[in-house]
Protein backbone atom coordinates (compact mmCIF):
# COMPACT_ATOMS: atom_id res chain seq x y z
CA UNK A 1 0.00 0.00 0.00
CA UNK A 2 1.12 3.71 -0.92
CA UNK A 3 2.54 5.77 2.26
CA UNK A 4 1.92 8.82 0.10
CA UNK A 5 5.46 9.74 0.50
CA UNK A 6 7.81 9.48 -2.81
CA UNK A 7 11.03 9.21 -1.30
CA UNK A 8 9.86 6.99 1.68
CA UNK A 9 12.51 5.07 3.69
CA UNK A 10 13.76 1.58 3.83
CA UNK A 11 12.42 0.15 6.43
CA UNK A 12 14.71 -2.18 8.67
CA UNK A 13 13.79 -5.11 10.14
CA UNK A 14 15.06 -6.19 13.61
CA UNK A 15 16.48 -10.47 13.61
CA UNK A 16 17.58 -13.02 16.06
CA UNK A 17 21.22 -13.95 14.89
CA UNK A 18 22.45 -17.18 16.60
CA UNK A 19 25.73 -18.69 16.05
CA UNK A 20 25.34 -22.46 16.51
CA UNK A 21 27.62 -25.41 15.40
CA UNK A 22 24.18 -27.58 15.50
CA UNK A 23 23.75 -26.81 11.85
CA UNK A 24 26.73 -26.67 9.10
CA UNK A 25 29.52 -25.56 11.29
CA UNK A 26 29.25 -22.43 12.78
CA UNK A 27 27.18 -20.26 10.26
CA UNK A 28 24.57 -17.79 11.78
CA UNK A 29 20.78 -18.41 11.13
CA UNK A 30 19.31 -15.40 10.92
CA UNK A 31 15.93 -15.47 11.92
CA UNK A 32 14.39 -12.09 10.40
CA UNK A 33 11.23 -10.83 11.51
CA UNK A 34 8.28 -10.92 9.05
CA UNK A 35 6.86 -8.03 10.38
CA UNK A 36 8.41 -5.26 13.09
CA UNK A 37 6.80 -5.78 16.20
CA UNK A 38 4.41 -2.27 16.98
CA UNK A 39 5.79 -1.61 20.36
CA UNK A 40 8.36 -3.36 23.09
CA UNK A 41 9.03 -3.44 26.48
CA UNK A 42 12.58 -2.81 28.14
CA UNK A 43 12.80 -3.17 31.79
CA UNK A 44 16.06 -2.52 33.80
CA UNK A 45 16.63 -3.90 37.06
CA UNK A 46 17.83 -1.33 40.04
CA UNK A 47 20.56 -3.59 41.92
CA UNK A 48 19.68 -3.64 45.26
CA UNK A 49 22.13 -3.31 47.81
CA UNK A 50 22.35 -6.20 50.99
CA UNK A 51 20.62 -4.80 54.10
CA UNK A 52 22.37 -2.47 56.74
CA UNK A 53 23.40 -4.33 59.56
CA UNK A 54 24.39 -1.29 61.73
CA UNK A 55 24.45 -4.03 64.57
CA UNK A 56 26.53 -6.22 63.14
CA UNK A 57 26.19 -9.82 62.06
CA UNK A 58 27.87 -11.22 65.45
CA UNK A 59 30.95 -11.91 63.02
CA UNK A 60 33.01 -8.45 64.61
CA UNK A 61 33.33 -7.55 61.10
CA UNK A 62 31.96 -3.92 60.30
CA UNK A 63 29.26 -3.93 57.22
CA UNK A 64 31.01 -3.89 53.62
CA UNK A 65 30.58 -1.23 51.22
CA UNK A 66 28.08 -3.34 49.48
CA UNK A 67 25.94 -3.24 52.29
CA UNK A 68 26.28 0.57 53.33
CA UNK A 69 26.60 2.67 49.80
CA UNK A 70 23.14 3.58 49.07
CA UNK A 71 24.87 4.73 45.47
CA UNK A 72 26.55 1.20 44.97
CA UNK A 73 26.24 -0.11 41.64
CA UNK A 74 28.73 -3.14 41.28
CA UNK A 75 27.53 -3.69 37.56
CA UNK A 76 25.29 -2.92 34.87
CA UNK A 77 22.07 -2.87 35.90
CA UNK A 78 19.74 -6.16 34.10
CA UNK A 79 18.02 -5.37 31.20
CA UNK A 80 15.29 -7.12 29.60
CA UNK A 81 13.14 -7.23 26.60
CA UNK A 82 9.29 -8.48 25.68
CA UNK A 83 8.38 -8.00 22.74
CA UNK A 84 5.21 -9.86 20.45
CA UNK A 85 5.91 -11.34 16.62
CA UNK A 86 3.46 -11.80 13.68
CA UNK A 87 4.06 -14.69 11.31
CA UNK A 88 1.82 -15.34 8.30
CA UNK A 89 2.65 -17.49 5.84
CA UNK A 90 -0.17 -16.07 2.99
CA UNK A 91 1.70 -14.02 0.60
CA UNK A 92 4.23 -16.92 0.62
CA UNK A 93 1.35 -19.09 -0.41
CA UNK A 94 0.34 -17.37 -3.23
CA UNK A 95 3.67 -18.13 -4.96
CA UNK A 96 4.90 -21.76 -4.21
CA UNK A 97 7.11 -22.42 -6.14
CA UNK A 98 8.93 -19.21 -5.07
CA UNK A 99 8.67 -20.48 -1.45
CA UNK A 100 8.67 -24.62 -1.25
CA UNK A 101 9.70 -24.44 2.57
CA UNK A 102 6.14 -22.32 3.29
CA UNK A 103 4.19 -23.99 1.16
CA UNK A 104 4.38 -27.48 2.54
CA UNK A 105 5.31 -26.16 6.82
CA UNK A 106 3.82 -22.43 6.65
CA UNK A 107 5.27 -20.43 9.76
CA UNK A 108 6.60 -23.87 10.89
CA UNK A 109 10.14 -23.45 10.48
CA UNK A 110 10.41 -19.92 11.77
CA UNK A 111 8.70 -21.25 14.93
CA UNK A 112 11.46 -24.36 15.45
CA UNK A 113 14.24 -21.95 14.94
CA UNK A 114 13.19 -19.77 17.97
CA UNK A 115 12.23 -23.22 20.04
CA UNK A 116 15.85 -24.01 19.52
CA UNK A 117 16.84 -21.36 20.72
CA UNK A 118 16.14 -23.12 24.24
CA UNK A 119 17.47 -26.21 23.75
CA UNK A 120 21.28 -27.16 24.61
CA UNK A 121 23.63 -27.29 21.82
CA UNK A 122 24.21 -30.50 20.35
CA UNK A 123 26.81 -32.01 17.50
CA UNK A 124 25.90 -30.45 14.17
CA UNK A 125 23.55 -32.02 11.37
CA UNK A 126 26.46 -32.69 8.79
CA UNK A 127 28.42 -33.81 11.46
CA UNK A 128 26.18 -36.16 13.14
CA UNK A 129 25.05 -37.30 9.77
CA UNK A 130 28.41 -37.80 8.95
CA UNK A 131 29.68 -39.63 12.16
CA UNK A 132 27.06 -41.89 11.61
CA UNK A 133 28.12 -42.89 8.69
CA UNK A 134 31.89 -43.52 9.08
CA UNK A 135 30.78 -45.38 12.70
CA UNK A 136 28.75 -47.81 10.31
CA UNK A 137 31.59 -48.53 8.46
CA UNK A 138 34.69 -48.70 10.73
CA UNK A 139 34.89 -52.21 12.15
CA UNK A 140 34.31 -50.75 15.86
CA UNK A 141 30.61 -49.14 14.89
CA UNK A 142 27.16 -50.49 14.59
CA UNK A 143 27.31 -54.23 12.86
CA UNK A 144 24.37 -55.34 11.30
CA UNK A 145 23.18 -57.51 14.60
CA UNK A 146 22.80 -54.18 16.11
CA UNK A 147 25.77 -54.58 18.38
CA UNK A 148 27.54 -51.01 19.17
CA UNK A 149 30.83 -49.52 20.22
CA UNK A 150 30.90 -47.14 23.10
CA UNK A 151 30.30 -43.76 21.76
CA UNK A 152 31.93 -40.63 22.79
CA UNK A 153 29.39 -38.27 24.32
CA UNK A 154 28.92 -34.97 22.75
CA UNK A 155 29.06 -31.85 25.22
CA UNK A 156 26.06 -30.63 26.22
CA UNK A 157 24.45 -27.93 28.27
CA UNK A 158 24.96 -24.79 27.01
CA UNK A 159 22.56 -22.54 24.40
CA UNK A 160 23.85 -21.06 21.42
CA UNK A 161 25.30 -17.13 21.43
CA UNK A 162 22.83 -14.97 20.19
CA UNK A 163 22.43 -11.40 19.15
CA UNK A 164 19.46 -9.65 19.06
CA UNK A 165 19.60 -7.02 16.34
CA UNK A 166 17.53 -3.95 16.01
CA UNK A 167 19.22 -1.39 13.80
CA UNK A 168 22.30 -0.19 14.45
CA UNK A 169 22.21 1.28 17.41
CA UNK A 170 21.18 -1.79 19.08
CA UNK A 171 23.03 -5.22 18.56
CA UNK A 172 23.34 -6.77 21.75
CA UNK A 173 24.26 -10.75 23.15
CA UNK A 174 20.68 -12.10 25.20
CA UNK A 175 19.58 -15.23 26.12
CA UNK A 176 15.68 -16.03 25.26
CA UNK A 177 13.78 -16.24 29.24
CA UNK A 178 10.61 -16.78 27.85
CA UNK A 179 8.72 -18.21 24.85
CA UNK A 180 4.60 -18.71 24.18
CA UNK A 181 3.37 -19.31 20.43
CA UNK A 182 -0.35 -18.82 19.44
CA UNK A 183 -0.98 -20.85 16.20
CA UNK A 184 -4.03 -18.95 14.73
CA UNK A 185 -4.71 -21.12 11.74
CA UNK A 186 -3.68 -24.12 9.83
CA UNK A 187 -2.80 -25.68 6.29
CA UNK A 188 -4.25 -28.82 4.93
CA UNK A 189 -1.31 -31.15 7.06
CA UNK A 190 -1.96 -29.36 10.31
CA UNK A 191 1.53 -26.66 9.92
CA UNK A 192 0.45 -23.73 11.25
CA UNK A 193 0.16 -21.03 8.79
CA UNK A 194 -0.59 -18.00 10.72
CA UNK A 195 1.16 -17.24 14.64
CA UNK A 196 2.01 -15.08 17.35
CA UNK A 197 4.95 -15.72 19.27
CA UNK A 198 5.90 -13.33 22.15
CA UNK A 199 9.14 -13.58 23.43
CA UNK A 200 11.68 -12.08 26.22
CA UNK A 201 14.83 -11.58 26.17
CA UNK A 202 17.57 -10.80 28.65
CA UNK A 203 21.01 -8.78 27.87
CA UNK A 204 24.08 -10.77 28.75
CA UNK A 205 27.07 -8.59 29.72
CA UNK A 206 30.41 -9.35 29.44
CA UNK A 207 31.58 -9.30 33.28
CA UNK A 208 28.85 -12.14 34.16
CA UNK A 209 28.20 -13.96 31.63
CA UNK A 210 31.28 -14.22 28.87
CA UNK A 211 34.23 -14.77 31.01
CA UNK A 212 37.69 -15.35 29.72
CA UNK A 213 38.85 -17.51 28.03
CA UNK A 214 36.16 -16.86 25.08
CA UNK A 215 35.33 -18.43 22.17
CA UNK A 216 35.12 -17.05 18.47
CA UNK A 217 31.27 -15.88 19.31
CA UNK A 218 31.47 -14.91 22.34
CA UNK A 219 34.17 -12.59 21.46
CA UNK A 220 31.62 -11.30 18.89
CA UNK A 221 29.25 -11.38 21.36
CA UNK A 222 31.17 -8.88 23.54
CA UNK A 223 32.15 -6.61 20.80
CA UNK A 224 28.83 -6.09 20.27
CA UNK A 225 27.40 -5.03 23.58
CA UNK A 226 30.47 -2.80 24.00
CA UNK A 227 29.55 -1.66 20.57
CA UNK A 228 26.13 -0.41 21.78
CA UNK A 229 26.73 0.61 25.35
CA UNK A 230 29.33 3.17 23.54
CA UNK A 231 26.40 4.11 21.41
CA UNK A 232 24.10 4.84 24.50
CA UNK A 233 27.21 7.00 26.24
CA UNK A 234 27.26 9.47 23.19
CA UNK A 235 23.39 9.73 23.00
CA UNK A 236 23.69 10.86 26.95
CA UNK A 237 26.44 12.56 26.45
CA UNK A 238 24.28 14.72 23.47
CA UNK A 239 21.52 15.42 25.46
CA UNK A 240 23.72 17.22 27.17
CA UNK A 241 22.89 20.12 24.58
CA UNK A 242 18.90 19.77 25.72
CA UNK A 243 20.18 20.48 28.91
CA UNK A 244 21.56 23.66 27.78
CA UNK A 245 18.58 24.62 25.94
CA UNK A 246 16.49 23.96 28.80
CA UNK A 247 18.37 25.99 31.21
CA UNK A 248 18.39 28.69 28.64
CA UNK A 249 14.70 28.74 28.44
CA UNK A 250 14.42 28.72 31.97
CA UNK A 251 15.99 32.18 32.24
CA UNK A 252 14.02 35.25 33.27
CA UNK A 253 15.95 37.36 30.57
Amino acid sequence: MSTGYSRSPKLLKGALIEFSERFIGPVPNIIIFQYNPETMTRSLEVWNPAPRNQSGDGTGQPPTAEETAATAQPHDPPETFTLGLELDAADALEKPESHPVAFVSGVADRIAAMEMLLYPQGESLLGGLMGGISASLSGGGVSVGGSAAAATPVPRGTVPVLLFAWGPGRIVPVRLTSFSVEEQAYSPLLYPIRAKVNIGLKILTPEKDFPQPRTFTQDLAVAAFNFTRKQKEVLAAANLANSVESILGMLPF
